[in-house]
């Protein structure tokens, strides 16, 4: 993991897309999707059934580094309302117990809108702590510091003749998007117009790699 900063507060940032907040001992995630892949399956569309499981079990891991003691989800952590309900036997222990060991906060989102806790934790629809705002889609008109996710950022890029493409943080001043950390999600060009859009100008794409933080500034 590697430092980044934001809004006066010091964060580590894992290339796996999750942001440890080091004064409060929390670990920020996005977009886990969980159960994406029974969703498929229930409209013929069959994918391997793992990702619940391979999501939590690198979740795990990461709490496990960090010594985190609480747990933010910034919405679509399910990817319906019911997902949890659908939960493996072995991915429902791991995240009973995740839920159980940690101060765990669901930030709902609009896949996961009007979700019913089954799994431990607390559901909100947004938060603000130590003046940021946690919420699920960046609103473009709060102009409070605010982290999200929903857009899943990726940057794209040509090199060497072939195309590379990293999961991504988008920043700008007041803005900070987190990648999607579930193992069965897509991603949106960190230069969409869309997160333009929401971020403003003079957004940086932002990938932590082993031993520093790369910043890439976006064109609008």
């Amino acid at each position: 993991m590697v430092p980044l900063s934001f809004a006066g507060h010091d964060f580590l940032a894992h290339s796996d897309g999750a942001l440890y907040w080091l004064a409060q001992g929390a670990l920020l995630v996005a977009d886990l999707h969980l159960e994406k892949s029974s969703w498929f399956a229930r409209i013929g569309q069959f994918l391997p059934p793992y990702d619940s499981l391979a999501t939590l079990q690198a979740l795990d891991r990461i709490v496990g580094e960090t010594r985190a003691v609480r747990l933010y989800c910034l919405g679509d952590s399910f990817h319906d309302r019911f997902g949890c309900d659908r939960l493996p036997a072995a991915a429902r222990e791991l995240l009973s117990d995740l839920t159980g060991r940690l101060d765990w906060v669901w930030i709902t989102g609009n896949h996961d809108a009007g979700f019913i806790d089954h799994c431990g934790g607390r559901i909100i629809e947004e938060v603000e702590v130590e003046g940021i705002v946690l919420r699920h889609e960046a609103d473009p008109h709060d102009p409070r510091p605010e982290m999200s996710g929903h857009f899943h950022p990726k940057l794209r890029l040509h090199r060497r003749g072939r195309n590379v493409s990293r999961r991504c943080f988008v920043a700008s001043a007041t803005k900070l998007i987190l990648p999607a950390f579930g193992s069965l999600t897509g991603g949106l060009d960190a230069a969409h117009p869309e997160i333009i859009r929401k971020v403003g100008s003079g957004a940086s794409a932002l990938v932590p790699v082993s031993d520093r933080l790369l910043r890439f500034p976006i064109a609008a």
